[in-house]
Parts: C-alpha cells; sequence; structure tokens
C-alpha cells in the first residue's frame, strides 16, 4: 500500500497521485509537486489515503511543498503571459501559412517550457513555427496536436442538454462511446440529435449506459411473451429509465405502456 494524495492541473482535469512524505497536506491545498515535466502547480481534490500498488505509476514522484501566495501570483502571471503567447502563435501560424487551429496556450509553473494545443485534420509540419517562437520566447516549445474531444474540454461550452459540458466541468477522461449506446436507450439515431459540440457521440451516453443496461436486464427482451393484469401479450419496446414496457395485448389487440411489476415473461 502507497499513501497518496490525488492532484488536479485542470479544472475537470485527470487525477494523478503524488506522494505527500511527511507534509501536512489536506484536501482543497494548492501543492508544488514533481512531474515529468517539471514543477508544476495543483490542486488537492482527494485527500490522504492508502492505495495498492496497481494504483499508482512507479516511481511515485512527491509533492515538493504546499503552495503560498507567491506560487499563487507566479501561476496567474503565467496566465496572462499564456494569453499573449496565444495572440502572437497566431500570427506566425498565418505567416507560415499553416492549416492548423490555435486551441491554447499553456506555461508550465518554472516557465521552463511553453505548450501550445492545436488541432489540424492531418500532419502538419511546424519545424519553422517552433523555431520562430523559440526565438521569441527564449524557452523550450511544445506543439501539441489534439482531438476534436480535447479542444472541446480545453474550451467548455454549453451542452444540447441546457447544462455546462460534461468534460468541462467533471468528467476526469474520456471513454469509448458507440452508437449501440443510443440504440440501447432508444434515441433518436440522427447525428445532430446525440452529437455533442465537438462533433463527438454525447459522453452521457457512455456514463448513463451502464443503469440502462442494468435495468433491461431485469425487464423482459422485446418481442417476449408475456403475462399481463390486462391479459398475455408480446413486448413491442422498452423505456428502461421508467421501467415502462410497451405490450400489444392478443386478446384486446390493443397497444398499452405498463408499468415492468404488471408485466411477466412467460416460462
Amino acid at each position: 500500500m502507497y499513501s497518496v494524495v490525488g492532484v488536479r492541473f485542470k479544472k475537470a482535469g485527470k487525477i494523478f497521485y503524488f506522494d505527500p512524505i511527511d507534509l501536512p497536506v489536506d484536501k482543497d491545498d494548492h501543492v508544488i509537486v514533481d512531474t515529468a515535466r517539471g514543477l508544476e502547480y495543483g490542486k488537492v481534490v482527494i485527500g490522504k489515503r492508502e492505495v495498492p500498488e496497481d494504483d499508482v505509476v512507479l516511481p511515485l514522484k512527491k509533492v515538493i511543498r504546499i503552495a503560498d501566495d507567491n506560487d499563487a501570483k507566479l501561476v496567474e502571471g503565467n496566465k496572462l503571459a499564456a494569453k499573449d503567447a496565444f495572440g502572437i502563435c497566431q500570427e506566425k501560424i498565418k505567416d507560415h501559412q499553416l492549416k492548423m487551429k490555435l486551441v491554447d496556450v499553456e506555461y508550465t509553473f518554472d516557465r521552463n517550457k511553453i505548450i501550445f494545443y492545436f488541432t489540424a485534420e492531418g500532419r502538419v509540419d511546424f519545424r519553422e513555427l517552433v523555431k520562430d517562437l523559440a526565438s521569441i520566447f527564449r524557452t523550450r516549445i511544445e506543439l501539441r496536436q489534439i482531438g476534436v474531444r480535447d479542444e472541446a474540454k480545453l474550451l467548455g461550452g454549453i451542452g444540447p442538454c441546457g447544462r455546462i459540458l460534461c468534460c468541462s466541468s467533471f468528467l476526469g477522461d474520456f471513454e469509448p462511446v458507440s452508437i449501440k449506446m443510443a440504440k440501447d436507450q432508444n434515441l433518436s439515431l440522427n447525428p445532430t440529435k446525440i452529437s455533442g459540440l465537438c462533433g463527438r457521440l454525447m459522453c452521457c451516453l457512455k456514463y448513463e449506459h451502464d443503469n440502462y443496461e442494468s435495468v433491461k436486464d431485469e425487464l423482459p427482451k422485446i418481442g417476449k411473451i408475456v403475462m399481463t393484469s390486462y391479459g398475455t401479450g408480446k413486448v413491442l419496446s422498452i423505456k428502461a429509465n421508467e421501467k415502462m414496457i410497451k405490450v400489444q395485448l392478443f386478446e384486446q389487440n390493443r397497444i398499452l405502456d405498463l408499468p415492468s411489476e404488471d408485466v411477466v415473461e412467460q416460462e
């Protein structure tokens, strides 16, 4: 077992485990930690706990110290500098006539590197762009191509449901989403109705899917013969979220929506 704290570097970002050593680190504290790309400033979202070795990536990086006001000011300064770098990079992209869309710019905590996030339909030869940016900023430059889902997560927005995008508000990781999930939930297969702002299938299809699956396992399958208080019939469709079953009654020759407790599958 390892003693760890969970640290997040961005809102709705992935949570990483770090060794708090002997520091009095509590949930919601800001800390300076050692990462693969140098020192970083993050927020503790999971307090001290013991986790098995399978849940950590070894060697486990350490919390260097609890952040202070000076660290917070440095982070704010980095954000302002990143906005300036964004405008400069956009101009350079135009100068080099590159087919890429700049999405976000980020300074590492110690300003040892600037990361430029962009989207593009294919591969982009940005070697000359990197040279220009390195000569301007006098630090290490990284251009990172991201997908449309990552772009939506970085930029944020309002989804078709009227809520802030799940990916930018609380979903730490993207999970595979399939059209089968929409079918299992009896949703319209019109791409415009089941796609998010990113143009991909909505993430909520995935995290609601397990509930639909567990409910459907308890209900009769479509096409099965069932007994109801109105007589015998055949299952036409299922509303898993409401636990309602549409049954075609044989004797009365009509179709009814019935609660699941009134429908029993025949042996």
